[in-house]
């Protein structure tokens, strides 16, 4: 027979003694069957030998344990605490599995999407991913076109490890550098051919499944986020345009301030005007969609430099099909965010200006992440600059090896 709880004991024995007491606090007299009040001589109770006295206790105890309500009600509620702990535990650890689910299936998309392009990711039926991904601290994707070979290789000579270097910056900081490029209209043409020759020489480009051209930087921003989440779990995932200088050991200090946080956008924050007027630039086709003429953009990173956690990395690899492009890409990737439980960081270090602003800072003990002219949306002239911008406003080609994540 199953024993009750001591709770339900203690509840029973409370209602017991409340009977007694009120039967003995109302004195109800005796009464004789047909409802008169009848006085009776009260019989002595038997002598009780002290062999049955023992007895009566031995029962008592056998039958009315003494238990401390108290304690048994403190206990109770220290049990409940701890389910309570223990189911929150076991709902944080199912979120934990089902982002990292999601992780995996964006990665099996992309790398099916990818598989016909030559992506080292191989696929079997049921999408299963047979090369795992290698587990990274960031990726920084340089978007460039055909056209920029020399601005290419400014980066090279100056803030980007080349070689050996760069293999070491990915084994010993978990950090990833690659030249992201598409391919031409004509597959396998002279652009291509030439791209494959630089690509023998360095080692270092990112290619996508992706017709280049300027127009379609929302559709290649989105290929890009897709295709490096397929190919690294990575913590983070940088865009930085080739224009751009960069210090990468202040970018590794700026993104680890955020590594336990689940979505994160980080760039230099703007809202610039949403302009209506066609044949400028910039110009915003679906302006109509903004409300009045006049009115300005929602927040969203500035398209030179910005970084995004790994959660939003998978949202856009796995909605790509139904995430709509404006014919700005900055624009567009603040877009995607918006009614996400996102949180937008602007950090004025990702966008200082090329010396003397960002010499000053570097000066002062404070270099700056990421440097450039506004006016140009990058350096003007960054192939003859990129050098003087490096020298003046770098951390130093040690300081990645010395600085700690």
């Amino acid at each position: 027979m199953a024993s009750l709880p001591d709770g339900f004991f203690c509840f029973a024995l409370l209602v017991s003694s409340s009977v007694f007491l009120l039967s003995t606090d109302l004195k109800l007299p005796n009464m004789d069957s047909q409802g008169r009040s009848a006085m009776f001589w009260a019989v002595p109770d038997p002598v009780q030998t002290d062999e049955d006295a023992s007895l009566d206790k031995v029962q008592s105890k056998t039958s009315h344990p003494i238990v401390n309500c108290e304690k048994k009600a403190s206990s109770f509620q220290a049990d409940i605490l701890s389910q309570v702990s223990q189911t929150h535990d076991v709902i944080m650890t199912l979120d934990k599995t089902i982002s990292s689910l999601e992780v995996q299936l964006a990665a099996a998309r992309a790398s099916k999407a990818d598989n016909d392009e030559g992506s080292p990711m191989v696929t079997e039926p049921g999408a299963k991913i047979l090369k795992e991904r290698p587990k990274v601290f960031f990726v920084m994707g340089i978007i460039t076109a055909f056209s920029s070979r020399k601005r290419r290789d400014s980066i090279r000579e100056t803030w980007m490890p080349q070689g050996e270097e760069l293999r070491k910056l990915e084994v010993e900081k978990g950090i990833i550098i690659r030249f992201v490029i598409g391919h031409s209209a004509t597959p396998g043409g002279v652009l291509d051919r030439a791209v494959d020759a630089e690509e023998a020489q360095h080692k270092d480009f990112l290619r996508l499944n992706h017709v280049e051209g300027y127009h379609e930087l929302s559709s290649k921003t989105q290929i890009y986020f897709s295709t490096a989440v397929a190919k690294w779990d990575a913590d983070f995932f940088i865009k930085v345009d080739d224009d751009v200088h960069i210090n990468l050991g202040m970018v590794g200090s700026t993104l680890a301030r955020h590594r336990s946080k689940p979505r994160v956008y980080i760039g230099c924050m703007k809202s610039g005007p949403v302009l209506a007027q066609s044949g400028v630039k910039y110009h915003e086709p679906e302006y109509w969609k903004f409300g009045e003429e006049g009115n300005k953009y929602f927040r969203h990173a500035t398209g030179q430099i910005y970084a995004i956690s790994k959660d939003l990395a998978t949202y856009i690899s796995v909605n790509r099909p139904i995430l709509h492009k404006y014919a700005n890409e900055d624009v567009s990737l603040g877009s995607w965010f918006i009614g996400l439980d996102v949180e937008h960081i602007d950090d004025r270090s990702l966008c200082c200006g090329t010396p003397l602003d960002c010499e000053w800072k570097a000066q002062a003990g404070n270099p700056c992440a990421a440097s450039f002219d506004w006016s140009c949306s990058g350096i003007c002239k960054s192939v003859e600059r990129m050098e003087e911008v490096h020298q003046r406003c770098g951390e130093g080609d040690e300081a990645i090896w010395h600085t700690s994540f």
